[in-house]
């Protein structure tokens, strides 16, 4: 069984590996993993009178291990997210026992705290926004949202544990955003000394390279047969070859890739090295811009790769792909609910399509952003620089394609990518672009102290000792 891994596993592995506690998580670039949580109150289990003269009863494998704010946490909740834990990765068999269990459980309180302030902020998280989520995750495991449901069962998860989880990710990546995130600035100072850095280290530290990559994906099916692996290799060698010969890559992905992104010839997008898979980042180490690696093996299938960016970040040939987009935004409004937003935008979509109305016309009535005036143009983007839904829908679109409906922190969008381009950086853009790197580092840091204030400030009685 190919697992789907979830932040509690990655996350306590991380504070296993810190040798300290569990202090939260980082929701990285979007919703690509899958939180486990059990239920959020459970009865705590008939206890046994206690007496010197009572017969040993067994005990209960259902009662409260903790309180947090007068909210249980459960056994059951404890040993289910520990034996996903275990499942998921086996270097978690190598952790005693116990002190995989206290991690847990501190794990377990910190996102409990969390999403108990979240609640208090009137942080909400819609039925529209968990579809999408949903239909998100299934794209970046390169599945479809039925073989999703499947895997999703077959780990003992119910649809609606499935739904919950994926609401309460979107719980804290919200108040992420608004807690910590919108609070970090960077000056151009320390934009400025971040490049100087970038350039003096360049040469030793490989993490501080760029890469984009175009991947073509040949799939191979969870339970193939050594057949099966056999020919999906041999069509990935055959498609290598025909790259490294001269034929368009971009054509050969849209019409061979088996990976959602084929539409945008598999581009991945510019990111720091330390961002990819390592076996990518390790089959592109010798390869030039242009040049084509592997195929490379993965769970997913054989991966065929075309380096389309490596550069330092500072350096003066940094190029990244910009890409042209407008949007229409209809924002979050008590008189109007997200369903009927993505519903108006479906129309504007269709009659945009259907040639009865202009993308542009559009925005400019109905747009609730500064944008409207412009037509809902947005100009010219680098990587990064819109918030992780918007920015993988827009991934996804070719020149002239618009999007269906995207629901993100802002509200609902229609996206519209207008044309795509390789451009030098210029010396703002490298600034720029160093101000995003480094404002990621700070957020990281000022994320941690939060999540520790939080706990800090949770009210939490111990009851008894988590039991297996």
């Amino acid at each position: 069984m190919k697992h789907i891994r979830s932040l509690i596993t990655l996350g306590c592995l991380a504070a296993i590996a810190a040798t300290a506690g569990a202090q939260g998580f980082r929701s990285g670039s979007g919703i690509t993993d899958i939180m486990r949580s059990g239920p959020r109150i459970i009865p705590p289990a008939a206890r046994p009178a206690a007496g010197p003269a009572a017969a040993p009863v067994q005990r209960s494998a259902e009662y409260i291990v903790a309180l947090v704010n007068s909210e249980p946490i459960t056994n059951t909740e404890v040993q289910s997210r520990v034996t996903r834990l275990i499942r998921e990765n086996p270097d978690a068999e190598r952790v005693p026992r116990a002190e995989l269990t206290r991690l847990v459980l501190e794990r377990l309180i910190t996102e409990r705290a969390q999403l108990q302030l979240a609640k208090e902020n009137g942080i909400k998280v819609d039925d529209v926004a968990i579809d999408q989520a949903e239909q998100t995750v299934a794209r970046q495991n390169e599945i479809s949202l039925t073989e999703l449901r499947s895997r999703v069962a077959a780990e003992g998860i119910s649809p609606r544990e499935f739904r919950n989880d994926l609401r309460d990710q979107l719980l804290l990546t919200r108040l992420r955003d608004r807690e910590v995130e919108s609070k970090v600035k960077i000056s151009d100072t320390e934009a400025d000394e971040y490049l100087r850095d970038q350039r003096e280290n360049a040469v030793k530290n490989n993490a501080l390279l760029n890469l984009n990559i175009a991947q073509l994906l040949v799939a191979v099916p969870e339970s193939a047969t050594d057949a099966q692996v056999a020919t999906a290799q041999k069509k990935a060698t055959d498609l290598a070859q025909r790259a490294r010969s001269g034929e368009d890559f971009a054509k050969l992905v849209r019409e061979n890739s088996d990976s959602p992104d084929r539409a945008n010839g598999g581009a991945l997008g510019l990111r720091s090295a330390d961002r990819y898979p390592p076996a990518f980042v390790d089959a592109t180490q010798s390869t030039a811009v242009n040049g084509i690696a592997g195929p490379v093996r993965s769970g997913a299938g054989f991966h065929v790769l075309k380096v389309l960016t490596k550069a330092q970040v500072g350096s003066s040939d940094a190029s990244i792909t910009q890409t042209q987009v407008r949007h229409i935004l209809l924002m979050n409004d008590p008189k109007r609910t997200t369903a009927q937003a993505v519903a108006q935008l479906q129309e504007f979509k269709r009659r945009v399509q259907a040639g009865t109305a202009d993308f542009a016309g559009l925005a400019r009535d109905n747009s609730q952003d500064a944008s409207a005036k412009e037509g809902g143009d947005l100009g010219w983007s680098r990587p990064g620089q819109f918030v992780p839904e918007f920015e993988e829908a827009m991934d996804r679109l070719t020149p002239g394609q618009i999007s269906d409906p995207v629901v993100s922190r802002f509200g609902v969008h229609l996206i519209q990518v207008v044309g795509r381009r390789e451009a030098k950086l210029s010396q703002s853009e490298q600034r720029e672009a160093a101000r995003a790197a480094l404002r990621e580092q700070r957020v990281e840091e000022a994320f941690t102290t939060w999540v520790q204030e939080v706990r800090a400030r949770a009210y939490v009685e111990f009851r008894e000792p988590p039991q297996s």
